[in-house]
């Protein structure tokens, strides 16, 4: 921890802008993509891992995450990342810890419902991180679509000297979006995420051919995803890109945000959908 503090200080006074993907690890092409993203926009490339245990609930898989970290630092240097900050828990939150951040409208509704605390864990250490390794550039992937309009509201409210950049949510061939929890998928479960991104394209082609009723195209998707059973849906919504209000119209464009539960595996996904859009 202070090794990172004093080496950020020290390339703070040169004027050395770095930048950061924080991660939780066990990575993927969308991840790395992250790292290629920040190619020309600071000096020198850098990245986290840590797997934040105040943004998991009661009851979810804190324990079961998936870690290599000797292969992610790997990745990570293949990538050309000059830095990979690896702290402990008892680095990021010392006893005594008690000062957390709530970026309170833009965390309550989609996953927020769901997740209670989920964002107040992110954005604190999102923010611990910022604090600590003194970036001058982060980078997040839009996948966790929600997570980056919450991130970048507390960049905002709080005046926080860093530029954000966001990548496009990197796909399997099949199309499921990638994410470290498609490990935990049996073959069969596997099989059924496929329908995950069959809805999004569906739902991408509606609206493209000029069909303006988000009620009429969510409908449609709940049908492609129940399809088959295995499927649990705990959200499917439109809403508007900027406060995650639901819309009942596409008119300039909305964000399709669902999250299912396939066997004991929870996934996330998105697309913005408008009357000139190519598909997922």
């Amino acid at each position: 921890m202070d090794e990172m503090s004093d080496y950020a200080a020290e390339l703070q006074k040169k004027d050395i802008r770095l930048g950061l993907v924080p991660t939780m690890g066990y990575l993927h092409e969308g991840h790395l993509s992250l790292v290629r993203l920040l190619d020309g926009k600071c000096d020198i490339k850098g990245a986290s891992i840590f797997v934040n245990p105040i943004q998991f609930g009661k009851g979810e898989d804190m324990e079961a995450y998936p870690r290599d970290e000797e292969l992610d630092i790997a990745k990570f240097t293949d990538e050309g990342c000059e830095v990979v900050f690896c702290p402990s828990a008892d680095d990021m939150y010392p006893d005594g810890f008690q000062t957390y951040i709530d970026v309170e409208v833009l965390s309550k509704p989609l996953c927020g419902l769901f997740r209670p605390n989920h964002f107040r864990g992110v954005v604190t250490v999102v923010n611990r991180l910022f604090n600590l390794t003194r970036c001058s550039v982060a980078a997040f992937g839009l996948k966790d679509y929600q997570q980056a309009i919450v991130i970048r509201r507390m960049v905002k409210d709080l005046n926080i000297p860093v530029e954000l950049v966001f990548g496009e949510t990197v796909r399997e061939d099949d199309g499921l979006a990638m994410s470290t929890r498609n490990s935990y998928l049996t073959s069969e479960e596997r099989t059924l995420a496929r329908l995950i991104p069959v809805s999004l394209n569906w739902a991408a082609v509606q609206a493209s051919s000029g069909s303006n009723d988000c009620m009429r195209i969510l409908k449609g998707m709940r049908e492609i995803l129940v399809s088959q059973p295995g499927i649990d849906i705990q959200y499917l919504e439109a809403v508007d890109t900027e406060t995650l209000q639901p819309r009942r119209s596409i008119n300039n464009g909305v964000q399709i945000l669902l999250a299912v539960n396939i066997g004991k595996t929870r996934l996330i996904d998105n697309c913005h959908i408008c009357h000139d859009r190519e598909k997922v």
